[in-house]
């Protein structure tokens, strides 16, 4: 499925775009938890927000799912404004928070059955159970789900009535590395589904491996957004060249990587001893921007 990014922020609000946000403004008495934001996601487009806590993440997203009021600003969400919706535009949101209903009494396919009850048009529960994985746990009861299941329950009652478009806050928090990259997969199909995906993370490698495009938050404003491999510069920062040399270890930042390697290897007149090429990470690059916002 083809994602149609958005356009750079700034102007009037697009039309075309699944969230478009412009001068958002939202204010805690005195604290100024969100400062002027502006910010554009495309229709099908799986896209990250990144910030450290505090930066205003949590509430532009409640904001956009309507749960929140602003003080200032244009937003737009799937064409409306989320202050003033109504039911059907609500039966086109889905939102997985960081709990949900794992401590039910319900089996997992009554609850994935009841949650699809309250939409017009809702996926197949049992389609559902399959697509995150869960077909083999239909008949068990939601306390007796392992948090990486129950992260998946929380997913289909997310899905099933067919949303296009996502909320995803935190979603592998606690997973260990095998749960974590089976739910990355779950994620990619949905995207394939054509769901616009709005994900906030704390890991970075998550965002990097899922999203089209991330934006930092810091202080309430947009630092910058930008596909994972672009932010903050990284497919032009120097590279750091690390080799082992008459038993020490020496390194070498460098612009022009494949010709430094080359004159190595000349100099070694093979392989090169313990060679490690690597560009600054999505994670350097995100500490480094909020380091300069602090």
């Amino acid at each position: 499925m083809g994602v149609s990014p958005a356009p750079s922020s700034g102007g009037s609000l697009d039309p075309a775009a699944a969230i478009s946000i412009r001068g958002l403004v939202k204010r805690y008495g005195d604290f100024l938890a969100v400062d002027g934001l502006d910010l554009d996601i495309g229709q099908g487009e799986t896209f990250a927000l990144l910030g450290p806590n505090g930066a205003g993440k949590t509430t532009t997203v409640e904001i956009c799912e309507g749960y929140r009021s602003r003080d200032g600003g244009e937003v737009r969400v799937l064409g409306e404004d989320p202050a003033r919706t109504d039911r059907r535009w609500k039966s086109q949101i889905g939102i997985v928070l960081q709990s949900g209903a794992g401590e039910s009494q319900l089996t997992v396919r009554e609850l994935v059955r009841a949650h699809a009850s309250y939409y017009p048009e809702p996926r197949d529960p049992d389609e559902v159970l399959e697509l995150v994985g869960l077909t083999e746990k239909a008949g068990a009861r939601g306390r007796m789900l392992s948090g990486g299941q129950r992260r998946r329950l929380d997913v289909a009652l997310g899905i099933v009535g067919r949303p296009a478009l996502l909320f995803l806050d935190e979603p592998t928090t606690g997973f260990d590395p095998e749960a974590r990259r089976q739910f990355w997969s779950l994620i990619r199909s949905l995207r394939e589904l054509g769901t616009t995906i709005l994900l906030t993370t704390h890991y970075l490698d998550e965002a990097e491996a899922l999203a089209d495009r991330v934006a930092v938050i810091a202080r309430g404003r947009l630092m910058e957004v930008a596909v994972p491999s672009a932010l903050g510069g990284r497919e032009s920062a120097p590279v750091v060249v690390t080799w082992t040399e008459d038993g020490v270890r020496r390194h070498e930042a460098t612009a022009t990587p494949t010709a430094f390697v080359a004159q190595l290897a000349e100099r070694f007149a093979g392989e090169i001893p313990d060679l490690n090429v690597v560009r600054p990470s999505l994670e350097d690059t995100y500490l480094r921007m909020i380091g300069e916002a602090s």
